[in-house]
Formats: C-alpha cells, structure tokens, sequence
C-alpha cells in the first residue's frame, strides 16, 4: 500500500501573502482624455484658422495697379491700368478702383513699372507738362543729347543740324537756328541707344520742329536747370 503525502494546511492570517492585483484601467482612462484634449485643440485652431481668413477677405480693397510700363511725363490711358485687391494697409495709400475715370488723362511724375500700385504721389500736378502748348517727338539718335541727364520739365533748345553737304558753321559764325522747348516724356534707348523725346513747344514752332525732325535733323542742347 502506497504511502500517501501528508496535506499541507493553507497559510491563514497575517502570514498569508497579498498577490499584486495588475490593471491597465487607468491607463486607457487617460489616454482617452487625452486624445479628447487633443482634439479639443485642433478644432480652437481650425475655428481661428477660418475666423482669420474670414477677416483677411473682409479686409482687402480693390486699388488701381499699372498694367505696363508707363514712362514720366506720358498721359495715362485706361489700358495702362488695372485694378488689384490688396490688404488694408495703414503704410500704403494706393488710389482706389473708383478713381480709375479721374485718373485717365493724367500724366505720371515719375516712371510707372508694370505690376506697382498706383499713388497719388506719382501724378503730375494739374494735367501734365505742357498741355497748353504743342508737343512733338523727336527721334534723337546717341550723341545728339546729353546721355541719361535729360528728364520731365527740362528746359532745352532743340538745335538744327547742318544737312548732308553743307558746311559746318565756324566759330564767330552765325548761330545755328533752335527752337525753345520742354521736355514732356522721354522714351527707353533702343539698341541703337536712339530715343523718342516728346517735347512741348510754342504753337508756331510745332510744324517748324515736326519738319526738322523728320529729316533727322534736330539735337537738343539742356539749359542750366538753375534758370
């Protein structure tokens, strides 16, 4: 007969042993909330994001912008401009797209560059250089002007050169003949460096001029801007 082993009685009291007891509840609780916090956060973004967007669109303004290069002294015609929304902006005072009518038939005070914003500023006073007289433009070849001095609102004389052929005047000679002007506008060089200088005279000199410079005969002498 088999022997069998004796039972080992249960440990009870204090001297029974306390087993951990582990739970991932907590955890899961936490990443929950954490994942509402953060999607709490990103609909605030989004609602500021539009809220910002929704005011960007409110601010903006529709201003006259320069469709092409317009050069000082040239009057402004409707394909020279276009209209352009900007932001509001305190540091800039572009004339508005309401003023287009008005500003057609106005000359610019400065050179215009394609894709600027059109400002008072860069108008000339009144209606432009020499309105009340008679303008034409003179083709001027390299050599017969001062290079890169002339500008809007030069006083010059517009000087008759010798025809083919004849003799040059020497000195104590008679003085060629001119004719009084002022600078209204004055073309980009091509690339023979030639430009076209549109020039106010008096209304008796007009056809003489016009004449003189389809011959190419006409160079233009600056006055002292200080008279």
């Amino acid at each position: 007969m088999e022997a069998t082993a004796p039972a080992v009685p249960r440990p009870t009291g204090s001297d029974r042993s306390e087993l951990p007891i582990t739970t991932t509840a907590p955890l899961k609780r936490e990443r929950r909330w954490s994942v509402v916090a953060l999607c709490i956060v990103l609909a605030v973004i989004c609602a500021l994001t539009a809220a910002w967007a929704v005011n960007s669109a409110s601010d903006r303004t529709k201003v006259l912008a320069i469709a092409r290069d317009v050069p000082a002294g040239q009057a402004l015609t409707a394909a020279d401009l276009t209209v352009a929304e900007v932001s509001a902006d305190a540091a800039l005072s572009p004339m508005p797209a309401a003023d287009k009518t008005s500003v057609v038939g106005k000359r610019t005070a400065v050179d215009l560059r394609k894709g600027g914003l059109l400002l008072a500023s860069q108008l000339a006073a009144g209606t432009g250089l020499g309105d009340d007289q008679e303008q034409v433009g003179v083709q001027i070849k390299r050599g017969m002007a001062p290079a890169g001095t002339l500008a809007p609102g030069d006083k010059v004389k517009a000087v008759t050169t010798p025809a083919q052929g004849d003799e040059l005047p020497k000195g104590g000679g008679t003085a060629p003949e001119s004719i009084d002007a002022t600078v209204v506008s004055i073309s980009r060089p091509d690339a023979s460096g030639t430009v076209v200088v549109n020039l106010a005279v008096g209304t008796d000199d007009g056809p003489i001029l016009a004449s003189r410079a389809a011959l190419g005969r006409v160079a233009l002498v600056r006055e002292p801007r200080s008279n």
